[in-house]
């Protein structure tokens, strides 16, 4: 167990580093997370947990080899990236976000640009619960390792693998695993997405603001809508995705 009071203590330096630098993240091939919760659901999916930083006193249970390190309470808060911090930071190993050849399974949600950490998280978990296989992000999305990103995923990014892929990259990948491609989006060839569907695909969803992107679009071999009144024309890209994803679970034919 080490005690540590600096704020220039290397590990406190570290971790404020890894709080908001993405290349940080990449370079230290760790993240951190907050939380008793968030700590239980990495236990429990096996991820390496390299470094817990508590309060003093607050008893937790780890795997052996795991670095310990208790702070007083008020240099811990200025540590953690949350308005109301339980105590509990730790930092756990990167998994690879570069995409294996082949893609297995057989649903896949593709997020076209989305720079909202808040709605890749959302998704991210409800991706998990509704089965899919995995994301992949496209287009420069948000870090899906940034501290907002891992908490709103609830314990997901510790599940349920997500990819970064170059959109140039995307059509030999999708290739290669023999994945269909399909976007939200409207065009001639759009159906209503409560049509039947294949049941191995990926859907790309886009931005709220920008929608799926021309380079998606181009590579998409049919269009999905979600039927809606009129008089809205878009909807939260979360709220999309969550509909997209429950089509995804439900549909068992192929268009």
């Amino acid at each position: 167990m080490e005690y540590i009071t600096s704020r220039q203590n290397p590990l406190a330096v570290q971790i404020r580093k890894l709080n908001t630098s993405r290349s940080a993240r990449r370079e230290a091939g760790l993240f951190p997370a907050e939380g008793p919760k968030l700590l239980s659901e990495a236990v429990k999916a096996g991820v390496r947990i390299d470094t817990l930083v508590t309060a003093r006193g607050m008893p937790l249970s780890l795997p052996s080899g795991t670095r310990r390190v208790e702070m007083p309470p008020d240099l811990l808060r200025s540590l953690c990236d949350t308005q109301s911090p339980q105590g509990v930071l730790f930092l756990a190993g990167m998994p690879e976000t570069a995409p294996p050849e082949k893609l297995s399974g057989e649903r896949w949600l593709i997020l076209d640009g989305l720079q909202d950490p808040g709605n890749v998280g959302t998704i991210w978990r409800t991706a998990d619960a509704l089965g899919a296989d995995g994301l992949i992000l496209v287009n420069h999305c948000a870090d899906p390792f940034s501290p907002k990103t891992v908490r709103s995923t609830m314990g997901a990014c510790f599940r349920l693998p997500v990819y970064e892929v170059e959109a140039a990259h995307l059509s030999t990948l999708l290739n290669q695993s023999g994945l269909p491609l399909y976007a939200t989006a409207l065009r001639e060839d759009t159906v209503d997405i409560t049509a039947a569907w294949p049941s191995r695909c990926a859907v790309a969803v886009g931005s709220e603001g920008r929608g799926v992107s021309p380079e998606l679009l181009a590579l998409s071999a049919k269009t999905l809508k979600i039927p809606m009144r009129e008089r809205c024309e878009s909807l939260n890209a979360a709220v999309a995705a969550a509909i997209v994803l429950w089509e995804m679970a439900r549909q068992p034919a192929a268009l």
